[in-house]
């Protein structure tokens, strides 16, 4: 993996977040956002509605991976997370998805959060599914021709979850 750390993304960073994200987009292999989402609609997506946005800064200052953390469901949902991960094409293969992972699942119980959750992974992003089954992520669901891909059409999409905590410690009201 490439020298670098993991931080709060800034405003500034946007630039380069959007210079990860619009091709992974404009694909539709992986993300349900529209291909001809706007960069405005983009950045609210990423960087506005979520908790706290992350990118990973090589050690040479170039931003080469990024993820977002934010409440799966409101109210009485909201103790779960929900996160979107995204990696340069060309540091993929390099473990920073892998060290976003690993950081999302250390940092979100410090938001509150006692789950995780990916409601919609694309059954032929293969890299994706291993790396959860690799981090300890259970598949819970699959969804049968849930997402549209614009080469290999419906396909199925998996539901991944993983408890943050012991689960005889989480308070259950009677």
């Amino acid at each position: 993996m490439p020298e670098g750390i993991i931080r709060p993304a800034i405003a500034a960073d946007w630039a380069a977040i959007w210079a990860i994200l619009e091709p992974i987009f404009r694909a539709g292999e992986t993300y349900p956002y529209p291909p001809e989402i706007s960069e405005t609609e983009a950045q609210t997506a990423w960087m506005t509605v979520p908790t706290q946005t992350f990118v990973f800064e090589a050690g040479d200052r170039q931003i080469l991976g990024t993820y977002y953390l934010k409440p799966n469901q409101p109210g009485l949902g909201s103790h779960v997370c929900n996160c979107g991960f995204a990696v340069a094409a060309a540091a993929r293969g390099q473990g920073i998805g892998q060290a976003l992972g690993q950081h999302a699942l250390q940092i979100a119980p410090s938001f509150g959060f006692r789950a995780m959750q990916f409601n919609l992974v694309v059954a032929t992003n293969t890299a994706s599914i291993r790396l959860w089954q690799q981090l300890g992520f259970t598949t819970i669901g699959q969804l049968p021709q849930a997402f549209r891909h614009p080469q290999q059409g419906w396909v199925d999409a998996l539901i991944f979850y993983k408890l943050l905590e012991d689960p005889a410690e989480v308070a259950h009201p009677n």
